[in-house]
């Protein structure tokens, strides 16, 4: 009984936390003004443009363009995908609880993100309210889990090695995006690290210090078949859909309002969303219910 309640009572927190975000992220939407702009300088001289009207106000134009576009897959993707896993997760579905952890750490990041980077404004006390509620939802979650019998919850479809390399690519190719461009802040080039009127570079900072790490740690432990392995490729697989997905509307966005695409990104965050789905899909699917008598086999 006492466990009908606990997934009771994390679907409730789930529900909550979806329509908080959806919510937020839809006054970022249709609360983001006119597009007026007016020309700033920072404190260290560097020249760009700052929105002037909306919730996003005070921020870099292309910043803005960026997180409208993230706002946008996090209302239509995210925010439904959480609510659908709701009712499976108060039957106390595995599958269900582990999409829920994957979206969940999906708003860990972007709300952490948009707490730290935003200028202040009238959004910022929505920005801290999801992070932390989807960080205690994640735990939770996990608490119901038995990891040492986790992996015979997958059959030999689980795609161990597919998994594995995809997300050492992802780390790696992360820390080959941003090394250098931190390199180029440090050497004084502030317009070639874009920092676009902010004090630092926070996104670097947050995926060299979270998302990389979780990636390698994924990848080393699904590749050694260790029980937390299951769990982490879980939730990275899904984090990766949302995740890429949410880059890949965010340069959409920035070339609507520039006028001109980002090709190379735009391919290769459209190549790794459809690569991470596809290894979702297959982890998801086998995935079972009951436990099963065997250990499972591996595939590539």
């Amino acid at each position: 009984m006492d466990h009908v309640r606990t997934y009771k009572g994390i679907a409730v927190l789930c529900l909550v936390i979806a329509l908080a975000v959806g919510v937020t992220a839809a006054i970022g939407v249709f609360g983001r003004g006119d597009g007026t702009t007016a020309q700033g300088v920072s404190i260290r001289g560097e020249e760009f443009e700052y929105v002037t009207t909306g919730v996003y106000a005070y921020n870099a134009e292309r910043v803005v363009a960026e997180g409208v576009g993230w706002d946008a897959l996090t209302l239509i993707v995210a925010v439904p995908a959480l609510l659908a896993c709701v009712p499976f997760v108060a039957r106390g579905s595995l599958r269900a609880r582990l999409v829920a952890a994957g979206v969940l750490g999906y708003f860990v990041y972007q709300y952490l993100m948009y707490a730290v980077f935003w200028a202040l404004g009238p959004l910022f006390p929505a920005f801290i309210v999801p992070y932390p509620l989807s960080a205690a939802a994640i735990v939770w979650i996990v608490a119901t889990l038995d990891l040492r019998t986790l992996p015979v919850r997958f059959s030999d479809r689980f795609p161990r090695r597919s998994m594995a390399v995809f997300s050492a690519v992802m780390g790696l190719m992360l820390v080959a995006m941003w090394v250098p461009r931190i390199a180029t802040g440090l050497s004084g080039d502030l317009a070639g690290a874009q920092l676009l009127g902010m004090p630092t570079l926070a996104v670097q900072a947050l995926d060299l210090g979270i998302i990389v790490p979780l990636a390698l740690a994924t990848a080393l432990l699904v590749w050694r078949r260790r029980p937390a392995g299951y769990l982490l490729a879980a939730v990275f697989s899904v984090k990766g859909v949302t995740m890429s997905g949410a880059i890949v509307a965010m340069l959409i966005s920035a070339w609507i309002v520039e006028g001109s695409p980002e090709v190379p990104p735009l391919v290769l965050f459209s190549v790794a969303t459809l690569v991470a789905g596809v290894i979702a899909f297959r982890i998801f699917r086998s995935a079972a219910e009951d436990a099963g008598p065997a250990a499972p086999a591996v595939t590539s």
